[in-house]
């Protein structure tokens, strides 16, 4: 008799949600042929998880997070290309 599938794992973290989203964004053809994205945290992310992730990202050789008004942040990494 087969067993009922059980999950034990916890819901991802508003960190690794915010993550997994930047990372489908600058995946995307568009953002990969300007090789720049632009932008700003979700309502249900937490503040302290987007500045993390926006640091981490930051500390990368050759990417560059900018913030522009209203709270949009624009990443770029052509500079990584041409160095």
């Amino acid at each position: 008799m087969p067993h009922p599938a059980f999950t034990t794992s916890k819901p991802p973290s508003s960190y690794e949600e915010a993550g997994r989203r930047l990372q489908a964004l600058i995946a995307s053809p568009g953002a990969q042929k300007v090789q720049t994205v632009t932008v700003r945290r979700l309502d249900h992310e937490s503040p302290e998880d987007w500045k993390r992730l926006l640091d981490e990202i930051g500390e990368t050789a050759g990417v560059r997070v900018e913030a522009l008004e209203g709270g949009t942040v624009r990443i770029g990494w052509r500079e990584y290309f041409d160095a």
